[in-house]
Parts: C-alpha cells; structure tokens; sequence
C-alpha cells in the first residue's frame, strides 16, 4: 500500500496548489472548472488564513518514498465537533492508491481530536470518491443540489 506524508500549506506552496485547482480533470468533480489564477490566490489566502487558526487544516500530499507532491488533503473543522475532510490528486497519481493512503491518513489525526462527526462533499457521479468514503464507514446523509452543484454528503460518526 501507498503511504504518503501530510505537510500543513503554507505559502511557498501555492504553485503546488494552483496546479491542482487550475487543472480542469482534477476539478471536474469538484467545482466544475478550472480556477482561474487570481481567484486560486484569494482561494489560497483564505486557506492559509484558516490553517493558523487550527492545529489541522489543508496538506500538500506527498509520496513518503519518491517525495512527489501528489495531491492535498484537508481536515477542516467546521460546526463544533464536526470537520469536514476532502482530498484532490493530480491526474498521474489516479488510480495508484493515493486515495487509501490519504484516507487512512485523515482518520488517524481525527482519531487524535474532539471531533465526533466528518463528513466528506462529493459530486454523486465521483464514484471513486464515494466508494472510498463508503469503504471507511461513511454514509450518505444528502443527495442533491448545494450552490448550483449537484451535491453528496457522506458522514462517519467517530467514537
């Protein structure tokens, strides 16, 4: 199995980031285009405003052997005791297990919090994504439209 390491963003990372947003496979499924470079720096900003705000936040992926950036991830709290979780790769690193390891990954620090509620947001026809989560306990909770998008929320209750 992959393993990968989580490196908390900052902002020397934006290149990595931008790579992954303003690639339109990578978004197809997520926001339905390819983010433009100026709204990916407002977009960034804020999340690197929200990563000194929490002990977790949004992570560049990286491959624990090679190195390689390979994706993001993200633990975000949100309401209290909830955080929302979500993971993006770049498309050469489709298909090779990534998802696993980056699941594996985000349980394992929000097995170390106060958060007893995450959820993931999936576009419905993501189905790798929705296998994944199905695969860790996640259940479907909303099935439809949010901001225009058609929408899917799973959630996992954790002990």
């Amino acid at each position: 199995m992959k393993t990968v390491l989580f490196q908390k963003l900052v902002s020397e990372d934006f290149e990595d980031y931008y790579r992954l947003v303003s690639d339109e496979r990578v978004m197809a499924q997520i926001t339905e285009r390819a983010i433009p470079k100026t709204e990916a720096m407002e977009n960034y900003q804020k999340l690197l405003a929200r990563n000194e705000q929490t002990s977790f936040g949004s992570y560049k992926v990286l491959d624990s052997e090679s190195k390689a950036v390979v994706g993001s991830a993200h633990l975000t709290p949100r309401e209290v005791g909830e955080a929302e979780i979500g993971y993006m790769f770049l498309p050469e690193y489709w298909h090779q297990g990534y998802g696993k390891a980056v699941m594996k990954k985000l349980l394992e620090l929000a097995a170390v919090s106060d958060f007893s509620l995450l959820y993931g947001i999936i576009d419905p026809e993501n189905y790798a994504s929705k296998r994944l989560l199905e695969a860790n306990g996640f259940k479907t909770d909303f099935l439809g439209v949010m901001d225009g998008l058609s929408t899917e929320i799973l959630k996992k209750k954790l002990n």
